[in-house]
């Protein structure tokens, strides 16, 4: 609702901005660039329909970067409407529908293109020659005007204007609509009155609600006690109970009969499976399999939730489904059972052992292992204590991003200087840390021997890379100044990360992260472009991953990430395109996942799917999910979870959307304080001060630190020297790996006693 009217207050007041009502944002003539195309201008009034215009018009391909195709485009009331031929647009076989009364219009006289950013899609269209170009710029000005007034004077009747129908109806038409609609709610909330009135289901549920509330007290209870046991015993001890009841535990929907009976056959009494452990896990099971009120309960409220959703849809659809469209967390029908899940975390204590508890609304009681709670290695690793959260909540920004962005359409964002209320307390070599925080699918993958099931856990681990970014579409983060590093060390996790800005134009950044089970390199090239209402992130380089159990030598591509709703409404962002994972060393099996374009008519949200395949191509294991949420294996309702990600804290939304291992990366301690070199981020006084809440002393040292950098590049240039980063090299592909200096240096003389540059 904010948003449409922040779009419906833009198309009926003046941006004093703004240039006259003659047609776009003027700017430098002397260079091919991007101009606004202005919308409507003063009050709403009858406007006589504009002419039709159809022909063919070159369109971007679905992916960026793949090249154009020529498509036959019909504009009509505002409505722009494209197929492969124009028979196929009368047979109404669409290849898509734009409203560009609700787009941003961009365009580029020297290479004739338009861009029309929809929220949902960018459009990227060219015509052939300068006539033919000014007839359909011209053209969409009317319809988008016209198309913008009729918005205007009918505001209520915008939904029935939607791009996906078959033509803009006319005000009757959606007056009868609108009527017919009122008279379904009518019909069903008459239903749901009597069914209130006349059935003793809500009785029934009532008392089913309360036998549930009893059984999961006393299930949360036994958990609790088995928490105490689980601290209390060895390491081994509970490696061995994980690996006797691992065969039920990877079930999805286990026979919880079947379980107990493994238990007590493979987990007779010994020194390594104490006595009250299976005790306690029996009852469990047993307690679990009988709770027979649970199915009946669950049964009569999604009656009555859909009875209540048919109120106020008029359609038919069940709870799963209005759920799956209501939220951009939710997830397809078709795999919803898998996503109902409430996780209990057994062990805090070690990530070796890490058990999680899924249960589900079914009389039966899912569970399932995370992939390293089957490692058994038996090593004791001192914990240091992080925080929690950080110093203070992200402050309010008043900062107009249409001021700063407006004169940058289709520019590469990464050339321009943004105010530092934009950005999030860390940095883009942090960010690239981030990628790390599911390591444990490395360590599962490198003591896996099936070669296709290896490559299942390194395409989630490659997914997992974006699941942090789902609540992070409202700021960014800082640009790595040249020579800035970062280094981070978990014995917790067993890896040790460095990362390294190795060059500013290009921005170019290079990370290494090494561990007992696997090393992990890329180096990091981005540009960004904003289009009007999104930005989009198209990412350069190859992720390369090694096993050394195996020999195993992996590398994939990013895909394109894009944030919508940059100007106005909630930001939210989204990846799409395909990723290519390959094992160089061995052909045995490669594997593809796509990560699908979101539709706004469709529940494909954040969804990924993904296939393993054999040296001739046959599909060996398929994945699918969402990358902010979980990732199965196999093929509904049997599918196994593979991964699923961390819960957020509570108070994520104050914190700029941080993860809990976000809220870690930039905490200094005394004692480390003394072992980082002078270049690391956690350094970085603006970013401290942001972190603090100080955005004024913040946006200060950020001036600051970029004029330093400005100025050691004229030293560079005017001495005829290039920067050499300390440690990374070029390797004979172009491409920047480590030269395994940081963690010798670090140990032995230790950087206190070496040259840096002065950074800030």
């Amino acid at each position: 609702v904010g948003r449409k009217q922040s779009s419906r207050k833009k198309m009926t007041s003046p941006s004093p901005t703004h240039s006259d009502s003659s047609g776009s944002s003027k700017q430098d003539n002397n260079q091919d660039s991007w101009e606004i195309v202005e919308g409507l201008r003063g009050a709403p009034a009858n406007m006589q329909e504009p002419d039709r215009q159809e022909g063919f018009v070159l369109k971007r391909r679905k992916w960026p970067m793949k090249g154009w195709h020529k498509r036959y485009f019909v504009l009509e009331k505002g409505i722009l409407k494209y197929a492969k031929r124009g028979p196929d647009l009368k047979k109404g076989k669409l290849h898509g529908c734009i409203d560009v009364g609700l787009s941003v219009m961009s365009i580029k006289k020297k290479a004739m293109c338009i861009d029309l950013d929809t929220e949902d899609n960018i459009y990227h269209l060219k015509v052939k020659s300068p006539e033919l170009f000014e007839e359909w710029v011209s053209k969409l000005r009317h319809h988008r005007v016209f198309r913008q007034n009729e918005i205007a004077m009918y505001p209520h009747e915008r939904h029935l204007f939607h791009p996906h129908a078959s033509s803009s109806p006319s005000v009757n038409d959606s007056m009868r609509k609108r009527a017919t609609l009122t008279k379904q709610a009518s019909v069903h909330q008459a239903k749901v009155s009597s069914w209130l009135h006349s059935s003793g289901d809500m009785d029934k549920c009532c008392k089913d609600l309360e036998e549930c509330e009893s059984y999961l007290l006393e299930l949360n209870l036994l958990l609790k006690s088995m928490e105490v046991l689980h601290r209390t015993y060895s390491a081994p001890a509970i490696s061995a109970l994980q690996v006797s009841t691992s065969p039920r535990l990877h079930a999805s929907n286990p026979n919880l009969s079947t379980t107990e009976s493994n238990t007590q056959e493979v987990c007779p009494e010994s020194p390594d499976s104490p006595t009250d452990v299976s005790r306690l896990q029996e009852d469990f099971c047993r307690l679990a399999n009988n709770s027979e009120s649970l199915p009946g309960c669950l049964s009569t409220f999604t009656q009555l939730t859909s009875y209540s959703h048919q109120e106020c849809t008029g359609g038919s659809h069940s709870l799963v489904h209005q759920a799956s469209n209501e939220s951009k967390a939710s997830i397809p029908e078709s795999i919803s059972e898998f996503f109902d899940a409430q996780e209990y975390l057994l062990s805090s204590s070690s990530s070796e052992n890490e058990v999680r508890h899924c249960t589900t609304l079914s009389p039966c009681l899912s569970l399932c292992l995370k992939p390293n709670g089957l490692v058994n290695r038996p090593i004791v690793v001192t914990l240091a204590r992080r925080r929690s959260t950080l110093p203070s909540p992200s402050p309010a920004s008043s900062v107009s991003l249409w001021n700063i962005l407006r004169n940058n359409i289709g520019k590469d964002l990464s050339k321009v200087a943004m105010p530092v209320q934009l950005n999030e307390p860390l940095n883009t070599l942090q960010r690239l840390c981030e990628e790390l925080e599911y390591s444990e699918l490395l360590d599962t993958a490198n003591q896996t021997h099936d070669p296709y099931q290896r490559m299942v856990y390194v395409a989630t681990f490659a997914i997992t890379a974006y699941a942090s970014s789902y609540h992070r579409a409202g700021s960014k983060p800082f640009n790595p100044v040249l020579g800035e590093t970062y280094e981070c060390d978990r014995p917790d996790k067993s890896f040790r990360f460095i990362a390294e800005q190795v060059s500013h134009h290009p921005p170019v950044s290079a990370c290494h992260s090494d561990s007992r089970n696997f090393t992990f390199w890329q180096d990091v090239r981005w540009k960004n472009k904003f289009w009007g209402k999104s930005m989009e992130i198209v990412p350069m380089g190859t992720t390369h991953v090694t096993l050394p159990a195996f020999g195993d030598h992996y590398e994939w591509n990013k895909v394109t990430s894009c944030i919508h709703n940059i100007l106005s409404g909630q930001r939210w962002i989204e990846h799409y395109g395909e990723m290519a994972i390959k094992n160089i060393n061995s052909d045995v099996c490669q594997c593809k996942i796509t990560f699908v374009k979101a539709r706004s008519w469709s529940s494909t949200v954040n969804e990924i799917e993904g296939v393993v395949t054999d040296s001739n191509g046959k599909v060996i294991h398929s994945i699918f999910g969402k990358w902010h949420e979980s990732v199965f294996q196999g093929k509904p309702p049997s599918a196994t979870c593979i991964w699923r990600a961390n819960p957020m804290p509570e108070d994520q939304e104050q914190y700029y959307g941080f993860t809990q291992f976000a809220v870690e990366l930039n905490e200094l301690d005394s004692t480390l304080r003394p072992l980082l070199p002078p270049t690391d981020t956690r350094f970085r006084p603006d970013q401290r001060l942001l972190e603090e809440g100080n955005t004024e002393g913040a946006e200060e040292q950020k001036q600051r630190i970029e004029q330093l950098q400005r100025e050691r590049r004229k030293v560079l240039q005017d001495n005829n020297m290039t920067h050499q980063p300390r440690f990374f090299k070029k390797s004979n592909n172009d491409t920047w790996v480590s030269n395994n200096t940081y963690w010798e240096m670090r140990r032995d003389p230790g950087f206190v006693k070496m040259d840096f540059p002065v950074l800030w």
